[in-house]
């Protein structure tokens, strides 16, 4: 998860209606724009599943997004935007249906997702037609370290957040042998193996490293095994929808030291499951709110949908704002020429920072920081400053 200070841009903007679409099937090439009517984006997101909670809170940053852009008088002299909806469910054989649907509509860009796993698969078919796609919250690394020349990110990756949480978990807590958990998802098991490699760096080491069944209801025997290794802390990295009883149970069975999580475990759900274990439960995933800059669309996204903003929606909002930004510069909505300037992108003023794009399309110069649980609310953890020291984020 990124975390950046920079001013907000268009704060305060009036909210206007954007055209959706759902997307179906079809035969029709993408990214061949015919140069009149709408620019067609495509948005995908978990829609359904465990997950559905934060695809729908992606959906509502991108269209926050391009209201907003139509608002401004929309792009190329008038065209409005146009998001084109899809949902994968988190799954890369749902994922790919989904993306090939989108290809039929002719969008000109997709962005969005959230389980890395799906965007693995769902990269592959918007690359082979030269349509660039933006991740908003999947960060394993196979997603950008394959080669294909349309993928770019908003949003960090698994070895560098791998690499923080180690720092976290051996400067800041103190913290040397640790029991690491994932869900063997692409995603959770990538940040996992990430962790363990800084670890032995760090001069820690993993004295428990293994997957939980996602979905089960019972961990006792799992954490009982966990518990036997006498770690001084537990780095969960799977999903939100499984820390909060993971958390809930662990406490039960007696396991006192500190408990943290990647970027996908921040969400309310953690602590209305968990209860009162979730305090002092610290992720790498900061809220809207943390970050001074995106304080406009915080107030925006709040009124328009009676809801706070989750970790990713900046990152989507941000990212359907960069593919305009790119769409202006290129002077087209051709796909291919939409690609070339994100690649040229530079020093764009986004709601979660400075953005820039390394060659395969990484956000470069990524920052990280923690969220601790207090008070059963999410609060500003610790970062790195400059200097390599541990400071609050606050």
């Amino acid at each position: 998860m990124i975390y950046n200070r920079y001013r907000f841009l268009g704060a305060g903007v009036a909210l206007t209606s954007v055209a959706l679409v759902s997307a179906c099937g079809g035969n029709s090439a993408a990214g061949g724009d015919s140069g009149t009517g709408a620019i067609k984006i495509g948005v995908v997101a978990p829609l359904s599943g465990d997950s559905a909670s934060a695809g729908t809170d992606i959906v509502n940053a991108a269209k926050l997004a391009a209201k907003e852009i139509n608002k401004d008088g929309g792009l190329l002299g008038g065209r409005k935007v146009e998001l084109v909806v899809v949902d994968d469910a988190c799954d890369a054989q749902t994922g790919t249906a989904a993306m090939q649907k989108l290809m039929s509509q002719n969008v000109v860009a997709v962005a969005g997702g959230y389980c890395s796993g799906a965007a693995i698969a769902e990269t592959v078919i918007t690359d082979r037609r030269n349509v660039p796609f933006i991740a908003d919250a999947q960060t394993n690394v196979q997603i950008t370290d394959r080669g294909l020349k349309h993928v770019f990110r908003t949003i960090g990756r698994d070895d560098k957040q791998g690499e923080f949480a180690a720092k976290y978990l051996v400067e800041s807590l103190k913290a040397e042998n640790v029991a690491i958990i994932h869900d063997n998802t692409a995603y959770a098991k990538g940040l996992a193996e990430a962790a363990r490699s800084s670890l032995g760096k760090l001069g820690g080491k993993d004295v428990f490293f293994d997957a939980i069944t996602p979905g089960a209801k019972d961990f006792t025997s799992f954490l009982t095994k966990v518990k036997s290794t006498d770690p001084q802390a537990i780095y969960f990295t799977g999903y939100f929808a499984d820390a909060g009883l993971l958390l809930k149970q662990a406490r039960e069975l007696g396991i006192k030291v500190p408990i943290i999580g990647g970027d996908a475990t921040q969400d309310a759900t953690v602590i209305k499951t968990a209860g009162s274990a979730s305090e002092g439960f610290a992720t790498t995933a900061p809220l809207p709110s943390f970050i001074s800059s995106a304080a406009g669309f915080v107030t925006a996204y709040k009124k328009e949908y009676n809801a706070d903003a989750g970790p990713f929606a900046p990152y989507e909002y941000d990212a359907i704002k960069v593919i305009a930004d790119a769409i202006g510069r290129a002077k087209s909505a051709d796909s291919q020429k939409i690609t070339d300037a994100l690649h040229a992108t530079k020093d764009y003023e986004g709601i979660t920072g400075t953005i820039n794009f390394e060659p395969n399309g990484d956000r470069k110069n990524a920052v990280y920081v923690t969220a601790v649980v207090k008070d059963s609310k999410f609060v500003p953890g610790k970062t790195l400053d400059a200097s390599g020291a541990w400071v609050d984020a606050g």
